[in-house]
């Protein structure tokens, strides 16, 4: 039985690994990309990424409510939608790395490349991840078993994340960009591989009596669609009017805020803060690896501790914590570069790190949910659907507000390829710029950090779930 439960969570455990391998790349090089190599212009960036955070909202609860309601049985299926969604999901990871033709600065052609690379991404991710999250949930219903597989889970993570430093390393921080997408097809191929293996093999409570709900809704001609409307929203209103998803919603929007930010703007703000000669290019693609390896290396360490203390208590650390180092790296000063860059890994690896303990928040929502509504199955997919409603808007507005701070202070001026134009980018303004950088590394996490303390602490009433018996049991 041991071998059993071992297995299947490996078998989890593997779409885990693929999809670290190709979203740790994506994350921390799309918009570097974009930005620094084809020159994107701010109002086409923007555009794009406004575009993504409306296609955001459409297709997460339209995942969320297929994949809980549909009669299709690649949707209803968590294990089928891993498996052929997969292939998919690696092919369009691989977009943004493949130029359309010579992009010129301003250009339309490279902003549609931004808007397809975005939402094509995304869809799948979506699709993919939302089956494997509800997996998780479903699974198992001990709050034991659930810290195993987030133990496994990490350990796949802490593989998959090795995938940037490999791609710094691979690609000398992107100036061999053709190694760079041979190396992104190695990715792209092992991850499908990795996620086929999970569909292939992982088992849930539930696989029995999704089958049967299935058949039994396939023969059920007569079923009015009235009612399919009224049960949408009726449940709709029953997970987002729920206090405690509320308060998780709202914490978990600012974590993805600060995670996206800073793998999107880690190497531009060390690049610019960090000087070569302070900081060698080995020594800085070490850094920038170890910002996506090191978290998965802190969850493992912080699982014991979950398991004693509860997820509660160790998120409220973590925002604590943050809100102290912010405060701290500002008044040491940006002259302290060695200081800095530790500060750059502690503010990525922490937030990064509590990521991996939020579905436990989430089951146990899902888990109360079952029992206050007496359902068969845990509508798991809509409660993480809806959630990715509200949080995943985080990602598109990262980098929106971001660029637009340092865009006020010349940055997209800094970046021209055009030399002739580096009377623009006297000493002055790069020190302004580097100040304005400095300026928001530091106090983004110290907003971000007392906001989620205040909110965790006086609105999220779920704190025991790692001593008290679950409301409903594995069967």
């Amino acid at each position: 039985m041991a071998c059993k439960l071992h297995m299947n969570s490996v078998a989890y455990a593997s779409t885990v690994f693929g999809n670290k391998l190709t979203a740790s790349v994506f994350q921390f090089y799309y918009v570097k990309l974009f930005l620094n190599h084809y020159h994107i212009s701010d109002s086409w960036f923007s555009f794009a990424q406004v575009v993504y955070l409306v296609w955001n909202a459409v297709n997460d609860p339209l995942f969320a409510y297929w994949q809980d309601n549909s009669q299709i049985r690649i949707f209803r299926s968590r294990r089928l939608a891993v498996m052929y969604g997969a292939p998919l999901f690696s092919i369009c990871f691989l977009l943004p790395w493949f130029p359309w033709g010579n992009y010129h600065d301003n250009s339309w052609l490279v902003g549609v490349h931004l808007m397809v690379s975005l939402c094509a991404y995304d869809t799948l991710y979506t699709f993919v991840l939302l089956a494997l999250g509800a997996m998780y949930a479903e699974i198992s219903s001990k709050h034991e078993d659930r810290l195993r597989l987030t133990k496994y889970c990490q350990v796949a993570s802490f593989l998959g994340a090795t995938s940037v430093m490999g791609a710094e390393f691979v690609s000398s921080s992107l100036e061999n960009f053709r190694a760079f997408q041979m190396f992104c097809l190695v990715l792209a191929l092992v991850s499908w591989l990795a996620m086929h293996y999970t569909g292939r093999n992982v088992v849930t409570m539930y696989d029995d009596i999704q089958v049967d709900d299935a058949s039994f809704e396939a023969s059920d001609s007569a079923s009015s669609s009235s009612s399919t409307s009224l049960r949408v929203w009726t449940q709709f209103k029953q997970i987002v009017c729920e206090r405690n998803f509320l308060s998780f919603v709202t914490v978990n929007f600012c974590q993805v805020f600060h995670v996206t930010y800073e793998a999107n703007f880690l190497a531009i703000f060390a690049d610019q803060l960090i000087p070569s000669t302070d900081l060698p290019p080995l020594v800085r693609r070490v850094l920038y690896g170890s910002a996506f390896v090191f978290p998965q290396v802190l969850v493992l360490t912080l699982g014991p501790v979950a398991g004693t203390f509860g997820y509660y208590k160790l998120m409220l650390f973590s925002f604590v914590l943050k809100t102290v180092s912010g405060v701290a790296m500002f008044a040491i000063g940006q002259t302290h570069t060695w200081i800095l860059a530790c500060f750059f890994l502690i503010d990525i690896c922490v937030p990064e790190a509590m990521g991996a303990f939020v579905i436990l928040p989430l089951s146990d929502i899902i888990d109360n949910d079952k029992h206050r509504y007496n359902r068969r199955t845990p509508i798991s997919s809509s409660v993480f659907g809806y959630n990715a409603l509200f949080t995943k808007a985080a990602i598109s507005f990262a980098p929106m507000l971001i660029l637009n701070i340092l865009n006020q202070y010349g940055y997209q001026t800094l970046m021209l390829p055009d030399k002739s134009l580096g009377h623009h980018a006297n000493q002055e303004s790069v020190g302004q710029l580097h100040q304005a950088m400095f300026v928001v590394a530091c106090w983004i996490p110290v907003f971000i950090g007392c906001f989620q303390t205040l909110v965790w602490s006086t609105c999220f009433s779920i704190r025991d779930s790692h001593i008290v018996i679950p409301k409903h049991i594995e069967s």
